[in-house]
């Protein structure tokens, strides 16, 4: 098995694993708790998501680091801007899977202190949520998005997988991440609603196309030599 179909089946792994994980990372149980005690009572379940969290981080950053040196073949500048907008987008997810750290920090204190304060623990509360959902839903999405859309014009510039996907892969891209997002800022939609789901469904259905097509059929390994041997 040659190097470029390694990568193929790699990072059509990850990609499949990027979906079950994010799935199991996402946090119905703070989105809904209405009280620091619930988060309190619900920590084991609240830290099973965060560890997802930290693993998704660790699989988005694994794939341009897997792809670095086949796509600077390709586009040396777009290759490293997406290697660079995915490590940014990696520090944000850090910062969000730290947020959830600091939450159950906060609800274990409120409940030892027996909640004297009550207001200045909801300040916190709020913040912390606050924060966690600008930085989940908003902030990295966009500039994940960015990376993003880089690397699809590679792959649309240099045809190592079908034209129609790269085509796919970059309106979804504008579709779930740099719509949804903007429309998540403006407070035109809400959090995982129905028209959050469905902006998001272009880009959840294109990762699973894509992943299959890396893996069973793989880069065209023929472009890339060519690509490689006109450089």
């Amino acid at each position: 098995m040659d190097v470029i179909r390694k990568k193929s089946i790699s990072v059509g792994a990850l990609l499949i694993l990027s979906i079950v994980v994010g799935i199991l990372s996402i946090d119905p149980v703070i989105d809904g708790m209405d009280n620091l005690e619930s988060v309190s009572i619900n920590s084991n379940a609240i830290l099973i998501r965060a560890f997802m969290q930290f693993i998704l981080g660790l699989i988005y950053a694994s794939i341009p680091i897997i792809l670095y040196t086949l796509l600077k073949k390709i586009n040396t500048s777009l290759t490293i801007g997406f290697l660079v907008f995915r490590i940014i987008s990696v520090g944000f997810i850090f910062i969000g899977w730290l947020s959830i750290l600091l939450l159950l920090a906060l609800s274990q204190e409120f409940v030892t202190s027996g909640s004297p304060e009550l207001l200045y623990f909801k300040t916190l509360d709020n913040l912390l949520r606050s924060g966690r959902d600008l930085i989940n839903h908003v902030a990295m999405p966009l500039i994940l998005s960015v990376g993003n859309l880089m690397f699809y014009y590679i792959l649309y510039q240099s045809k190592i997988i079908p034209n129609w996907l790269s085509l796919w892969g970059l309106i979804a891209t504008i579709l779930s991440s740099v719509l949804a997002s903007l429309l998540l800022m403006f407070d035109v939609i809400g959090i995982i609603n129905a028209t959050y789901v469905s902006l998001a469904f272009p880009t959840a259905l294109l990762e699973i196309v894509l992943a299959t097509w890396l893996i069973v059929k793989g880069f065209d390994s023929n472009v890339v030599n060519s690509i490689s041997e006109k450089r």
